[in-house]
């Protein structure tokens, strides 16, 4: 009798363990992942965040759900995942511009460096600058430069919001070259490119990853590539110092992070099956396709990069007196 009435307290204190034991405990993952994206379909974190989901799909063996949420530059898609569960079935898929924003929106309700644990950088596609070849008869930088200098503000670029690096990449080109552009913020890159791709814009400062297909298929003009060297993706296309624009570098980067709280073994096991699927061959040649190297930046060092980045794009935006529009 002592044995059996042992038995079912031992049952029973274990039946309660298990009823409050931390989600992680179970087989992780154990049902689907959202990945939210805070730009809508189209643009260039979602063309990174769409083909590292699948191949976390596969590695994971469940599957990952991309959820567009776009305004204010990325920072309402930022926010809702700052106050997402932290179970580990959350991740924020989110760029360069959350850098940029906390110079911009002094008003955030989250902290990029405080509110998120930092898994890894994803992808450092550099900008390019392109044209609609219909409407822009410029076909080097030098032609668009003089053409913006005989015509003040009659040029427009598009931009995937105020505060995003295409933003501020416009800003830059302005500053190094004396001109004066219309800046026409959009929700998303991809809405930016769409409409520069049917003319309703002349100018598109965009991340790489986002135009190489428009710019291979002749519906985007590209003048130069802002990276040190020339994209594997578009050869032809000068950088912008063979272009004349000596020291004008800017490049974007899209980096995977856990709301604040998310259990430490998920995060391990989350940054191991990023490191694995940026070596498969899919990434990869996904990744020449859209001109991005294969970065490798994780963890500690990813969370001083991006406060580093922050301190960087904050001067930035004080220099150009960039305010929002």
């Amino acid at each position: 009798m002592i044995t059996k009435r042992y038995f079912i307290a031992a049952t029973a204190a274990a039946s309660v363990l298990a009823m409050h034991a931390p989600a992680w405990a179970e087989a992780w993952p154990a049902r689907p992942i959202t990945f939210i994206v805070p730009f809508p379909a189209g643009g260039g974190t979602d063309a990174f965040a769409r083909p590292l989901a699948a191949q976390l799909d596969q590695q994971l063996g469940q599957r990952i759900i991309i959820e567009n949420r776009g305004g204010a530059g990325g920072t309402v898609g930022a926010s809702a995942a700052s106050k997402a569960k932290p179970d580990g079935y959350t991740f924020f898929v989110g760029a360069a511009h959350h850098a940029i924003a906390p110079a911009l929106y002094p008003k955030l309700d989250y902290s990029i460096e405080t509110d998120f644990i930092p898994i890894a950088v994803v992808a450092q596609p550099p900008q390019v600058i392109v044209v609609h070849p219909g409407k822009v008869q410029a076909k080097t930088v030098a032609e668009l430069v003089d053409f913006a200098k005989k015509n003040p503000e009659k040029l427009n670029y598009a931009s995937a919001g105020n505060g995003t690096t295409h933003h501020l990449a416009g800003e830059l080109f302005q500053l190094s070259t004396g001109t004066k552009l219309t800046h026409v913020p959009y929700r998303g890159a991809g809405p930016a490119l769409q409409d520069t791709v049917a003319g309703q814009v002349d100018i598109l400062f965009d991340g790489l990853g986002s135009s190489a297909a428009q710019i291979q298929s002749g519906a985007l003009r590209a003048l130069a590539v802002a990276s040190p060297t020339r994209s594997e993706a578009v050869p032809d296309v000068p950088t912008a110092k063979e272009a004349g624009l000596d020291g004008y570098e800017v490049s974007t980067w899209y980096a995977l992070w856990a709301p604040k709280g998310t259990p430490p073994e998920i995060v391990a096991r989350m940054r191991t099956e990023v490191d694995k699927a940026l070596k498969s061959p899919a990434i990869d040649a996904a990744w020449k396709k859209n001109g991005s190297p294969i970065p490798s930046l994780s963890g500690d060092a990813f969370g001083r990069f991006v406060t580093a980045e922050v301190e960087r794009w904050g001067k930035v935006v004080k220099d150009a007196q960039v305010k929002l529009e």
